[in-house]
Formats: structure tokens, sequence, C-alpha cells
């Protein structure tokens, strides 16, 4: 799912001496670390290990370097999250499934702690384009889990009384939650824990009273 528009092309002039999509991931964990406003342009150079005349070359300025990292953060995040809402049987499953491994990436050593989004949102004041994109990328976790939901709800796994929407939005503040925690120390295990409270909130079905109860 395409979130952002980004320039695809570029001034034309000397071909780019670095790899461009190398240089990008960079500054995407640079902006997961720190946030949008905290970044500087000169922390950008230095990560990326190229010259800001190289990086307005290529990316254009700072906002919209930015605004194609928030979309190589999503679109990889968007097939991921497709998948796990896809593959389990129950909305409840593929729900449960989601959580976890959202804790699993948060913690995951290989990259910045937390969710880039939620980072980013955090500081994110001073532009208007920015915060539309961070904005819509949540909105699509929300429309994901609704829909989600929604099947359950048709096939029968989900009781057909709940609001789709009002549940995703419960889960995706847990999500918000525990990618805020994860910035200040909590582990997998403290995330873990409280995602096991938090399906405790799932809805039941309805259950049918035992035969006994009805003889005849």
């Amino acid at each position: 799912m395409k979130t952002t528009e980004t320039k695809s092309s570029r001034p034309r002039g000397r071909p780019l001496s670095f790899d461009r999509d190398t240089v990008l991931e960079r500054a995407m964990h640079l902006f997961w670390r720190k946030g949008y406003e905290s970044t500087t342009v000169h922390d950008l150079t230095a990560a990326m290990g190229i010259t800001a005349p190289s990086l307005y070359s290529a990316f254009g300025d700072k906002e919209q370097l930015y605004l194609e990292a928030v979309e190589r953060y999503q679109s990889s995040a968007t097939e991921h999250t497709s998948d796990f809402l896809d593959r389990h049987a129950t909305a409840r499953e593929a729900v449960h499934a989601l959580l976890v491994d959202a804790c699993r990436s948060m913690t995951d050593p290989n990259t910045p702690t937390g969710c880039m989004l939620v980072n980013s949102a955090a500081a994110s004041v001073a532009s208007p384009r920015v915060q539309e994109a961070v904005a819509h990328c949540r909105q699509a976790a929300q429309t994901d889990l609704t829909a989600r939901i929604g099947r359950g709800i048709r096939e029968g796994d989900v009781p057909a009384h709940v609001d789709a929407a009002t549940l995703a939005r419960f889960y995706v503040t847990v999500l918000t939650g525990i990618a805020i925690q994860s910035r200040e120390g909590l582990t997998c295990a403290d995330m873990q824990a409280v995602i096991d409270s938090a399906m405790l909130a799932w809805p039941s079905m309805p259950t049918e009273r035992a035969t006994s109860d009805h003889p005849g």
C-alpha cells in the first residue's frame, strides 16, 4: 500500500555515487531512533555517509527524505501485517499473532526500538505533510484490523454484535502503548504480559445452554 506521494525522478546530472536504497535505509533507521524534528540534515549526512548536496540531489530535502523513509517502512510493515492477518483461521488468532510479532520486532536488536511511526509522531509538529503521512499510516493499521475483525464476524468466529472498528481501535491502542513503552525499556516478556491481558478483553462467543436445561 503506497502511503505518500514521493518524487520518483531525480534532477539530471552526474550519476549518484552511492546506492540509493542503502542510504535510504540508513536514513529510515535514524528517523526511527530520533524522530523527524530531532533529526538534522547533518545527522542524516553523517549516518548516510553522503554530503548535503548529494542528499538534496537524490531526495530533495529532509521532509521529502522522511516521506520516502516512511513509505519504505510502511511498505514492509503493510506486507507483514497482511500476512499475519490472513494466515490465521480466526480473527482472534490473527490479532494475537500480530501483537506477539510486534513485540518481537519492537525489541529486535537489529533495528531501533519501538515503531518508527509512533516515535516520529511524538515530535512531528512543524510539518503538516509529515503529520499527514504518519496519520495515514496509522489509519491503515486501523483499517486492516477492522477488515479482519469484520471478516471474523461474517465467518462466525466473532460475535455478531461486536463493533469491528471499535475493537480494532482498542488493539491499535495496545500496539501504540507497547511501542511507546518499549522505548522506555519494556522487555518482550513485559509486553507479552500486556498482550495476554489485552486478549482477555476479546469478546466471547455466546454459548448455548446445555440441552439438559431445556428438556423435551
